[in-house]
């Protein structure tokens, strides 16, 4: 169990890496930030209007425009990912599963030459 902890950690750490190094995580963060303040200001003054015709008040504004920023960025994020994986080539459960069957067989194997090593020594 402990084994499994650790690799989900380094995996979510090296993936938080990749995204940080390429996207410049931290050097858009203060580019963003400019940026969002300036659409929280056009988002203010912007009229919109719902079924009735009436104009939304400005906090369901923000959060018509926060549910479209999240769905943007789970696409991306989702992108991301999946280049991520594609560049450390990460095998698959499956994979894995089929390795440990072959080094179990091998190890009987060897069990059996070791026996069998044992037999002809005993004999002589």
């Amino acid at each position: 169990m402990r084994t499994k902890t650790i690799i989900e950690l380094l995996t979510l750490s090296s993936s938080l890496y990749v995204l940080a190094k390429e996207y410049n995580l931290f050097d858009r963060l203060g580019e963003l930030t400019e940026e969002g303040k300036a659409k929280f200001n056009k988002i203010a003054d912007e009229n919109l209007l719902d079924d009735n015709g009436n104009e939304i008040e400005l906090i369901d504004k923000f959060l018509l425009k926060a549910s479209q920023a999240k769905e943007e960025l789970e696409e991306k994020v989702e992108e991301l990912i999946v280049k991520f994986y594609k560049k450390i080539n990460v095998a698959h459960t499956d994979e894995i599963k089929a390795l440990n069957i072959k080094l179990d067989k091998s190890q009987d194997k060897i069990a059996l030459l070791e026996a069998r090593l044992n037999h002809l020594e005993f004999k002589q």
